[in-house]
């Protein structure tokens, strides 16, 4: 394969145009290594699966999230890359209109572009490239059917934009139908997109168009949820969101169908379970789901519409955990998994059980499902590093919380646990470089100040280690390793008195041994032998203290009571 044909990537042709036509030739080159990345590749590549349906006919009851997206690039530079390594000679590829590229594929050429720079692969990325004939705008229904599909399919950019081609051609007066679906359609897309508010002006104006029951009941049904999801954490509205769903649920009661009048009231119920759960009334949410169970498992035939049915059982596996009832929550994801086996989400949700309960096997199958399902699902990688990196597997978890940076870079947990990992490795240049790439893109996260102020405190760079700590306190008051360490740096520079207002406040928010150790150290070079004692005899009495520092505690109590006996 070389350069002699560009790939067109204009966003006319869709979602991962020319970026799909690529890994489809690889994948048909080289059968073996496109079965170790099936998910992602069929994901960007649908025709790679012959037995595929068209997304919209999965009729989902959910979508994907945006961020999905950059777990499939990842997992197709991963791909690529692996095919690279089996060149003999420099390739060269080109892509053609990458200026009007879909967001999927300028995020894919992104990810390529990192993984690739070391290989013999070239990626030649131009704007513009050969005439395009200037396509007529289809039908509303072949509209309706790509919307459809990229909604499916977790392609919001795509999807909004499709939505908008929709909404120019038709009108509520002309064609309700198509009109309804386009509008509903960009509002969903603008939710997943973090525009939650403009998803709530296409409500307000579809009911301002039209009073058809079922296009108001659906419009009352997502109004609620961008009010209890979506919107900014300030401007989410629990009330408003009931208020709401309560009109759904009027205007659902009144559905001519009894099928679908059961099947709607019940899907609508359980927005008011979240509510109600949220509210910290589980028991109440309960009720309703297992209601709505009954009511649902009533009206379908054996075997119908297992999703629906495996999504009020995950519900209802949270409200048994928010009850403090782990083993019904797990016995209704066993179920839940079953009904529904190709969701990563559940696996990740079984997993955390398992490792509450010590069954770290268990979880690590679980975890590793979910990364094969995801594709390559970052909370996955990471809480796999977390329980690699508790059974003293700390390479594996490196391993894990690198491959967590690749696909989301702004992960923070992954990036302090990383950096944590490389400390007590003692590896500090490494810690150090990681710290500090996670400040260039979280320049105020207390934890990476923290960690990167106790890095130059221990190189001896104590001005420094102090303004980053001070930082640190800034963002987070409460943030005990803070206060510990700027006080260890203050014990250095000599400023006791100000070491022990630190320690102060760290025994204040904490009951750990340490800063007790600390305080005590520090008034007993200040000559406070009885402070000093008490600091000493309340570290020993708290639980776990380990056997280095329990001598340690028993020598300097021994050492104060030797002072004031003197």
């Amino acid at each position: 394969m070389t350069g002699e044909r560009g790939y067109d990537c204009h966003r006319d042709h869709g979602p991962y145009a020319g970026v799909a036509d690529l890994l489809a030739r690889i994948a048909g080159d080289h059968p073996r290594l496109a079965s170790r990345h099936t998910v992602e590749l069929r994901a960007i590549a649908p025709r790679l699966d012959p037995a595929a349906r068209p997304a919209a006919e999965e009729e989902p009851i959910r979508f994907h999230p945006a961020r999905r997206t950059a777990c499939l690039a990842y997992g197709a530079a991963e791909f690529v890359a692996a095919w690279a390594s089996t060149l003999r000679h420099p390739v060269m590829v080109r892509f053609d209109h990458v200026d009007n590229a879909d967001e999927t594929t300028r995020e894919l050429l992104d990810a390529l572009t990192r993984r690739v720079a070391s290989t013999p692969v070239r990626l030649d990325l131009r704007d513009g490239g050969a005439d395009r004939p200037v396509a007529a705008d289809p039908a509303p229904e072949a509209i309706r059917a790509a919307l459809g599909d990229s909604l499916a399919r977790g392609f919001y950019h795509h999807a909004a934009r499709t939505a908008r081609r929709g909404r120019a051609l038709v009108t509520p007066d002309g064609d309700l139908r198509h009109w309804w679906a386009f509008t509903t359609g960009l509002a969903t897309a603008l939710a997943a997109l973090d525009r939650a508010a403009e998803a709530l002006d296409l409500y307000h104006e579809a009911r301002a168009a039209t009073d058809d029951p079922k296009i108001t009941m659906s419009a009352a049904y997502a109004t609620a949820m961008l009010y209890a999801r979506h919107l900014p954490a300030g401007e989410q509205d629990p009330a408003r969101a009931r208020q709401w769903l309560e009109q759904a649920l009027h205007l659902a009661a009144g559905l001519a169908d009894p099928r679908q009048r059961v099947m709607s009231t019940v899907f609508y119920e359980q927005g008011l379970a979240l509510l109600d759960s949220r509210a910290g009334e589980p028991a109440r949410a309960l009720r309703l789901i297992d209601d709505g169970l009954a009511r649902l498992t009533a009206v379908l035939a054996p075997g119908e519409r297992p999703q629906d049915l495996a999504r009020l059982r995950h519900n209802r596996a949270q409200v048994h955990l928010a009850l403090g009832d782990p083993e019904r929550a797990l016995a209704d994801l066993d179920v839940v998994i079953a009904q529904d086996p190709d969701n990563c989400e559940y696996y990740v949700d079984r997993a955390a059980l398992h490792r509450a309960a010590g069954r770290w096997r268990a979880a690590i199958r679980d975890y590793d499902t979910a990364v094969r399902l995801g594709p390559h699902l970052p909370e996955a990688y990471y809480n796999r590093a977390v329980l690699r990196h508790e059974r003293g597997r700390s390479e594996r978890a490196r391993v894990d919380l690198e491959r967590v940076l690749a696909i989301d870079p702004g992960h923070l947990d992954a990036r302090i646990a990383l950096v944590n990992l490389h400390l007590e490795g003692g590896t500090a240049d490494a810690a150090e470089a990681a710290a500090r790439a996670g400040l260039t893109l979280a320049p105020q996260e207390p934890a990476l100040l923290c960690t990167l102020g106790l890095i130059r405190s221990e190189r001896g760079s104590l001005a420094e280690a102090e303004e980053l700590l001070s930082r640190a306190l800034d963002g987070d008051p409460e943030l005990v390793e803070a206060w510990t360490n700027r006080a260890a740096v203050r014990f250095d520079r000599g400023e006791l008195v100000a070491a022990v207002a630190d320690l102060d406040r760290a025994v204040a928010l904490s009951a750990a041994p340490v800063p007790r150790y600390n305080r005590g150290t520090a008034l007993a070079r200040l000559g406070r032998w009885d402070d000093a004692a008490r600091d000493f005899a309340d570290a020993l009495a708290q639980p776990g203290v380990d056997r280095a520092l329990r001598r340690d505690l028993r020598a300097e109590l021994a050492r104060c009571r030797r002072a004031l006996a003197g």
